[in-house]
C-alpha cells in the first residue's frame, strides 16, 4: 500500500494570545449555547488520527486520555513533530481556562493517534491499525471512543482502509473526515479524496467567516455538511497558536460538535445512541446556506439548528451579519 499524506492546507500565521478568545468558527456553529446548558463534551472520547499532539500545551494537557504512535519512534511517543495535529486537537478540545482559545467541546477527552510523521506523511497500514486501535481502546472507567476525526487523505481508494472504517461504524463509532482541498471553486464539479469520499464517513467541506464556500473545498455527491475552515485559530506547539486554512480545519469543528450532541442527546434519551442516530443528530443541526448539494451537502453545521425551521432569507441574513461584522473587525481576515 502507498503512503497517505496531510491534505494540502495553508499556514496563515503563528501567534501568541494572552486572554481567552472564542474562535469565530466555534461561535459560528453555536457551540457556546451548549456550554451554557452545561454540555461541554465531558463524557465523550474523540480519537484524533493526525501528526500527534503537543501534550504539554496548556490548552490540551488535561484533555488527553491516552495515545499511541503508529509511525517511526517509540509506541508511546505521540507528541507532535509537525503542528497540524495540535491545531486539529485544539479546535476539538481546547480548554476553557481564561487564556488562549476555546475548542468546540472544551471538556472532551482525546485519544491521540500519531499516524503521520514530521513530514506529514504516513502509511495506509498505520492508519488502518490506528482505526482498529481506537475502536478497541477502553479507558480506566470503561470509556470508549465515540468519534474518530481524520483530517488527512489521498487520491487512492484503498479497500483495506475502507474495510477498517466499515468495522468502526459497525462498532458504533462516528468517523469524520475532511473532504479535501483540491476544489476548483465551482460548486457543481466532482473532486474526491479518500477516506472522505467513502459513504460511511461524515465528509466535511469548508466555508469562510462569511459563510461562503472556500475556493479550495472539494465538492462531490458525498459531502455531508460544511463547517468553518478558513483562517481558523487554534493551538500550535510550543504554547503558541496559529491560523490555518483547509478542510482539515473544518473537520474538527464537526468532530467536537458530534461530542456535544452525543452528550446532550444521550442524557435526553437515557441510553447510548447508535452511530446512525448520532449522524442523524448532526444532519438535524444543519442549515442550508444556499449552495448546491455537491458543495454544502445537508448545509452548514449550526448547533440547535432545529430551533430554526428553515434558513430563509431573513434567517440567513440574521446569521450572516454577525459573522461579517466579526470578519470586518479582524484585520487579518
Amino acid at each position: 500500500m502507498s503512503e497517505i499524506r496531510l491534505i494540502p492546507f495553508v499556514l496563515e500565521d503563528v501567534m501568541e494570545i494572552s486572554k481567552e478568545e472564542i474562535p469565530y468558527g466555534v461561535e459560528m456553529i453555536n457551540a457556546p449555547a451548549f456550554w451554557r446548558e452545561g454540555e461541554k463534551g465531558q463524557s465523550v472520547v474523540v480519537a484524533v488520527l493526525d501528526t500527534g499532539c503537543d501534550t504539554s500545551h496548556p490548552e490540551l494537557a488535561n484533555r488527553i486520555a491516552d495515545g499511541r504512535n503508529f509511525v517511526e519512534g517509540e509506541e508511546d511517543d505521540y507528541t507532535d513533530a509537525h503542528y497540524h495535529g495540535t491545531h486539529v486537537a485544539g479546535t476539538i478540545a481546547a480548554t476553557l481556562n481564561n487564556a488562549g482559545v476555546a475548542g468546540v467541546a472544551p471538556d472532551v477527552k482525546l485519544l491521540i493517534c500519531r499516524v503521520l510523521g514530521k513530514d506529514g506523511s504516513g502509511t495506509y497500514q498505520g492508519i488502518i491499525d490506528a482505526i482498529d486501535y481506537s475502536v478497541k481502546w477502553r479507558g480506566e472507567n470503561g470509556e470508549r471512543v465515540r468519534v474518530i476525526s481524520m483530517s488527512l487523505g489521498g487520491p487512492n481508494d484503498v479497500p483495506e482502509l475502507h474495510e477498517a472504517i466499515q468495522r468502526a461504524v459497525l462498532e458504533g463509532v462516528l468517523v469524520v473526515c475532511a473532504a479535501g482541498n483540491e476544489g476548483d471553486n465551482k460548486e457543481d464539479t466532482n473532486e474526491h479524496a479518500f477516506p472522505g469520499a467513502y459513504k460511511e464517513v461524515v465528509q466535511v467541506g469548508a466555508v469562510d467567516a462569511k459563510m461562503k464556500l472556500a475556493p479550495f473545498s472539494n465538492t462531490n455527491d458525498e459531502i455531508d455538511l460544511v463547517a468553518p475552515g478558513v483562517d481558523v485559530i487554534s493551538t500550535y506547539p510550543g504554547n503558541k497558536y496559529a491560523k490555518l486554512s483547509g478542510t482539515s480545519m473544518a473537520t474538527p469543528h464537526v468532530s467536537g460538535a458530534a461530542a456535544l450532541l452525543i452528550e446532550r442527546e444521550e442524557k435526553l434519551f437515557g441510553r447510548e445512541l447508535s452511530e446512525a442516530e448520532v449522524y442523524a443528530q448532526l444532519v438535524k443541526n444543519t442549515l442550508s446556506i444556499g449552495l448546491t448539494k455537491k458543495a454544502e451537502g445537508n448545509g452548514l453545521l449550526v448547533l440547535n439548528a432545529q430551533e430554526k425551521a428553515v434558513c430563509d432569507k431573513d434567517t440567513y441574513r440574521a446569521m450572516r451579519i454577525p459573522m461579517e461584522t466579526a470578519a470586518a473587525k479582524d484585520p487579518d481576515s
